[in-house]
């Protein structure tokens, strides 16, 4: 996913190695050793130094700014089925569906008889 001299922001810093997040940095190298746990070294130009990272600590900018959209877009449709009351947009973009609705009122009702069965029992 990632090559030699690509520009990268760095949004994590797992080792806890004083990285700092949202920098720019540009790919200088890969580290192939096997017993080492990191993938890349990235320079920072801002700070002037060089670090190993692992691929997770790091993201390109047009991958951060496709997430921003869905999530702004994803908002967007919230705030209007909430408007506009559109129960199933709603539930469509929570991720709710009826069958679960139905599974969760049948949990319920077996909750329920399952209790009344153990009183029956408990009484008997």
């Amino acid at each position: 996913m990632f090559k030699l001299g690509q520009r990268v922001i760095l949004i994590a810093d797992s080792f806890e190695q004083g990285l700092p997040l949202g920098e720019h940095a540009y790919i200088i190298g890969r580290d192939r050793n096997p017993d080492s746990v990191f993938d890349w070294i990235v320079r920072i130009p801002r700070i002037d130094k060089a670090f190993q990272i692992i691929e997770s600590d790091m993201a390109t900018e047009e991958s951060l700014l496709e997430q921003e959209a869905e999530k702004i877009q994803r908002e967007a449709l919230l705030d209007f089925a909430l408007a506009t009351r559109n129960e199933a947009l709603f539930r469509q973009l929570m991720g709710m569906s009826d069958d679960e609705s139905d599974k969760e009122n049948n949990l319920k009702e077996s909750t329920e008889e399952f209790i009344r069965k153990v009183n029956i029992k408990a009484w008997i």
